[in-house]
Order: C-alpha cells, then sequence, then structure tokens
C-alpha cells in the first residue's frame, strides 16, 4: 500500500514538474508583457518582476488602435474556418462510419498522411488557385486555406464518435418515418455536442494561430489576422519586446478563456468513442 501511495506521490510530482515547464514560457511572454524595458534586458533575468506596468496594453489597446482590425480578422477567419470546416467535417464522418464505401479505409490513411504535410506545401498551390479565380485578399480564400488543415482532423476525430452511436436509434427513426438525412439532423447531430465543440475549438485555433496562409494568401493589410501584426514589432533593427508580448497574451488570451470554458467537452469529444 505505501509502494502503491509512494508511485502516486511521484507520478504527481512528475506530473506538476511537465507543467510547470510547459506553462513557463506563457508565464514569461505575460510577466515580459508587463515590465519596463529595462527590466527586460536584466542580467541575469527577473523571473519574478519587481515593478508592473501596463504601459503597452494601454499603448496597443486605447492610444494606438491600429491592432484592433487585425484583430476583428483573426475572429471572423478563425469562427469561419471552425464553421466551415464543421459543415464539411460532420457529412463525410458520418458516411465514413455509417456506409460502406468502397476505397474508405484508404481515404482514412490519406486523412492521416495529410495532417503530416507541412502548411507551407499546400499554400503555394492555393495562391496559384486563388489567384487565378481572383480569391487572392479575401476572407473566404484565408478561411478556406485553414480549412484544409483543419478539415482531416476533424473528420479522424468525429469518425469514432460516430461509430460509438448505436445504429439502432437511426433505425428506429426510419421506422417512425425519418429518412436518413432527417434522422442525422434530429437523432445523431444533437448528441455530437462534445465532439462538435472539441472539432470547433481546435478549427478555431488551428486558423486562429495561422501565419503561412497569412503571409501567402493575403498582401492587403485590410484583410490580415492579428498573427501579421505581431510582425510590425520585429523589425530590421531592434525587437520591441514589451510591445511584442502584450500582443501577444493579447492573442492567446481568447483561446486560453476557450479551452477553461470548454475543457469538460473537449475532454469528452477527444475521448469520446475510444473504445470502437
Amino acid at each position: 500500500m505505501r509502494k502503491y501511495k509512494a508511485k502516486q506521490y511521484l507520478l504527481l510530482l512528475i506530473a506538476i514538474i511537465f507543467t510547470i515547464i510547459f506553462l513557463f514560457p506563457i508565464y514569461w511572454m505575460i510577466t515580459t508583457s508587463i515590465k519596463p524595458i529595462q527590466d527586460v534586458f536584466a542580467t541575469p533575468p527577473m523571473i519574478i518582476p519587481e515593478k508592473i506596468q501596463f504601459d503597452a496594453y494601454v499603448k496597443n489597446l486605447i492610444e494606438d488602435q491600429s491592432l484592433l482590425p487585425y484583430l476583428k480578422n483573426s475572429f471572423i477567419i478563425a469562427t469561419g474556418t471552425a464553421l466551415f470546416t464543421l459543415l464539411i467535417a460532420l457529412p463525410c464522418a458520418y458516411a465514413l462510419a455509417r456506409f460502406r464505401l468502397k476505397g474508405a479505409s484508404i481515404l482514412i490513411l490519406v486523412l492521416l498522411i495529410t495532417q503530416m504535410i507541412p502548411g507551407i506545401m499546400m499554400a503555394m498551390p492555393l495562391f496559384i488557385l486563388f489567384s487565378k479565380l481572383g480569391l487572392l485578399n479575401s476572407y473566404l480564400a484565408l478561411i478556406i486555406g485553414n480549412t484544409t488543415s483543419a478539415l482531416p482532423f476533424a473528420i479522424v476525430v468525429m469518425r469514432p464518435f460516430f461509430l460509438s452511436i448505436p445504429k439502432g436509434l437511426e433505425d428506429a427513426a426510419v421506422v417512425d418515418g425519418c429518412n436518413r438525412f432527417t434522422a442525422f439532423i434530429r437523432i445523431i447531430l444533437p448528441l455530437t455536442k462534445p465532439t462538435v465543440l472539441t472539432v470547433g475549438t481546435f478549427s478555431f485555433l488551428f486558423a486562429w494561430g495561422d501565419l503561412i496562409f497569412a503571409l501567402t494568401l493575403a498582401t492587403d493589410e485590410k484583410i490580415r489576422p492579428l498573427t501579421m501584426g505581431l510582425t510590425k514589432f520585429i523589425g530590421q533593427y531592434g525587437t520591441q519586446w514589451d510591445n511584442l508580448m502584450s500582443v501577444s497574451t493579447i492573442a492567446a488570451a481568447p483561446i486560453i478563456i476557450m479551452f477553461l470554458l470548454l475543457q469538460k467537452y473537449i475532454v469528452s469529444g477527444i475521448t469520446a468513442g475510444s473504445e470502437k
């Protein structure tokens, strides 16, 4: 019994250590944003700030509001990507789970492989395609570009969840007069809340942190997201670390808040259907 408890305490200690290691960059980003600029370059580094100030936040949110359009663009692109990904992934994952489709196993393998393809390899073909279609410098181009990265993940996560839902629910709905489509809409779709929130959150995250497609598919500053706005603080002769870290904290805040509010659904959505 004592050995079991000692093992538990050891595992807890290891978990705490790894958590601190992973969270330290976030802590350092936040503390750098509230330090006076001279303390940012102090030697040795100040782990705990001696003086706290919010000048960088006041400057970039109140005095200079040039970053607000970037923030708005990020919300539009990320939200559009999440909705577009769900619109395509839901019927695709359902079809792969319910119907005996020829080549379904090969398609799933292709989806798994595409997740390992770097985004930069997709950016240039999309740039050529969108330039011919006249879609460059538009929200639609960035939404479609980010969807190409989020869609394989979404289908792979959703398919096991649909497999875990008893097929008898749909059969009963068909007996009651529903067709396949109405059975999916009325019976299956309401049960997919955890996985929809999981996929939607991660799709939003993928688009929110995107830089490759923002750099490639949008040259107009009116369309570019916040990730491109961060580059304003990185110049040829130096980096404005306090401003860069404050805006980075603002950019990270929606993601952190989203995961804190939806963590229960995200965890259940990831683990749903794991027995399959």
